[in-house]
């Protein structure tokens, strides 16, 4: 009668949860580390029994039922505790005696994630594995017609600009009448979007920032960081490798008091400054830094009390309208580095994003538009928002583009691409279709976090804990314990072979289309897709 009373109608049995532990008895020594590395406390040293029959006829021993008792490693099935897949365990077992396996039947566990009447959350990505991105083909290649490159053997280099765009006479024109032209950088096509120092542990950051500054002084490469919302530490915004940091402002203004206090004696403007309205991955909500993350560090770098939850409103709070936020947002950021710094607005992929860009293209001082896709990762989103809302990345940026091509205005601001960049690995062809399409560059996140420091969460919804501080590889956490398994110098390391692979990859899809002076922007003649319904609606080739 106990056993049956202690269950409840959120009992579960481990064949309703989405993983399982395989344990295997004979190979397991007890040694405890799996039990002390998994970050959900999934399993647990439990006591066995086990029964046996004796059949012997020798003198001495008695016939019948017998029981040992052993030692073992067990799952629970409660809610809080269930197993998110991340493997830790088969990592750190030493004879590889445990190891998560994917239940074979339906979970469960999504109707019991409300516990206490809360909607769930989770870092991560979406579930969905389907990407346009993946279907599109290259199919202009130059013969013999066109001065086809070969990408191991010239060589060129892959450089994009962020800034408003204007003709030589353009320029000379506004300089005659207000003294001033926009400011425009040179940058590598491919930016590291914007992960906070509070989001990411401060081992990830500072790998990050290490990578960036030896692909730009050792190799040349100017790669460019997004700073995520939340600040920077003050020894960066002080020293010379602020020019490679794109600072963000988004809603909740973290951390730009210390920004602001800092500019009269900063040695480098930075990269540019990008105001963030929204998040692909959840359109229309604001950002959220759970209490679980904010540290006394986190915590003194944004003026915020320690341990408290950090949510950004979904808008800015004084700001009604498109032509507010341009009037006060990028004006006011431009007078406060004396506008010698671009700035540029960075959105949810909706289908309203043409009026924001029909906006910019009338205001001198809107240097570029960043659009972040559905399929874009986050810190901590509402699973129903981050499955089923948002706008795909790639029919987003082809309308804007064919909008600026039909007011004339192509080449003069630049829009950058995010959201699900390399989602299935491919990033970049995936960052060749975007650009065809009509982006100037890309901005890419969870891939990053998966080259440079392992990240094993996935869109079938393995992991995906950066949102409450227990990343098990210490990508997401602020826990000291967790954190430390990562060397900076490591991450910076993998960063570089990323960014030189990506670039060979690139210059191999770039080189036949003919092209080695500039990026193909838009050059939409050499895409193709064999789904007929995507052709049309990318205005692009229908091949099968």
């Amino acid at each position: 009668m106990s056993s049956i009373a202690s269950i409840t109608p959120s009992t579960l049995s481990l064949n309703d949860l989405p993983w399982q532990i395989e344990w295997n008895k004979d190979k397991c020594t007890l040694c405890g580390q799996c039990t002390a590395v998994c970050p959900v406390r999934a399993i647990e040293m439990q006591v066995y029994r086990k029964k046996t029959l004796n059949t012997s006829l020798l003198p001495g021993h008695e016939q019948g039922k017998q029981f040992s008792t052993y030692y073992g490693i067990g799952q629970k099935t409660n809610v809080a505790n269930a197993c998110i897949g991340c493997a830790m365990c088969n990592m750190v077992c030493p004879n590889n005696a445990i190891t998560p396996q994917r239940n074979p039947g339906v979970s469960r566990l999504k109707f019991h994630m409300n516990q206490d009447g809360q909607p769930r959350r989770r870092g991560g990505r979406k579930n969905s594995t389907e990407s346009v991105l993946d279907q599109i083909k290259f199919t202009r290649i130059s013969m013999l017609t066109d001065p086809a490159l070969d990408a191991g053997r010239h060589e060129f280099e892959l450089r994009t600009l962020l800034g408003r765009i204007l003709s030589p006479k353009e320029n000379m024109k506004r300089l005659r009448e207000k003294g001033w032209i926009p400011p425009v950088r040179e940058i590598y096509p491919m930016v590291i979007g914007g992960m906070s120092f509070g989001a990411l542990s401060p081992t990830m950051w500072e790998g990050l920032q290490m990578g960036v500054a030896y692909l730009n002084e050792e190799l040349g490469m100017p790669v460019r960081m997004c700073s995520g919302e939340g600040g920077c530490p003050p020894r960066l915004l002080r020293s010379r490798f602020l020019k490679y940091v794109i600072l963000q402002i988004a809603s909740g203004y973290f951390g730009w008091d210390e920004i602001i206090h800092a500019i009269p004696h900063m040695k480098e403007d930075p990269c540019a400054i990008e105001i963030k309205y929204g998040q692909g991955a959840k359109p229309g909500d604001g950002g959220l830094l759970m209490w679980h993350k904010v540290n006394k560090l986190i915590a003194a770098i944004r003026g915020v009390p320690q341990g408290v939850s950090l949510p950004s409103p979904p808008t800015h709070q004084t700001q009604y309208s498109i032509e507010e936020s341009v009037a006060k947002m990028i004006i006011s950021m431009s007078m406060a580095w004396g506008f010698r710094v671009p700035v540029y607005p960075k959105i949810s992929a909706s289908s309203t994003s043409l009026a924001v860009l029909n906006n910019l293209t009338r205001n001198d001082y809107a240097s570029g538009l960043a659009i972040d896709g559905e399929d874009g990762g986050t810190g901590a989103a509402y699973s129903v928002s981050m499955d089923h809302m948002g706008h795909p990345i790639a029919s987003c940026v082809r309308d804007n583009y064919l909008n600026l091509i039909k007011i004339g205005k192509q080449n003069e601001i630049p829009i950058f691409a995010g959201g699900g960049i390399g989602k299935n690995g491919n990033i970049a062809a995936n960052a060749a279709a975007l650009i065809m399409l009509g982006a100037s560059g890309v901005q890419v996140g969870k891939f990053v976090m998966q080259a440079a420091a392992g990240c094993i969460g996935t869109e079938h919804d393995r992991c995906n804990v950066c949102n409450i501080g227990i990343c098990p590889k210490g990508i997401t956490s602020q826990d000291p314990r967790l954190y430390r398994r990562l060397d900076p110098e490591d991450v910076a390391q993998r960063i570089v072979d990323l960014y030189v692979s990506f670039d060979t990859e690139l210059k191999k899809i770039v080189a036949p289309l003919g092209r080695s002076t500039s990026l193909p922007i838009g050059m939409s003649d050499a895409l193709g897709i064999n789904d007929k319904a995507a052709a049309e609606r990318l205005s692009i080739k229908y091949v099968v």
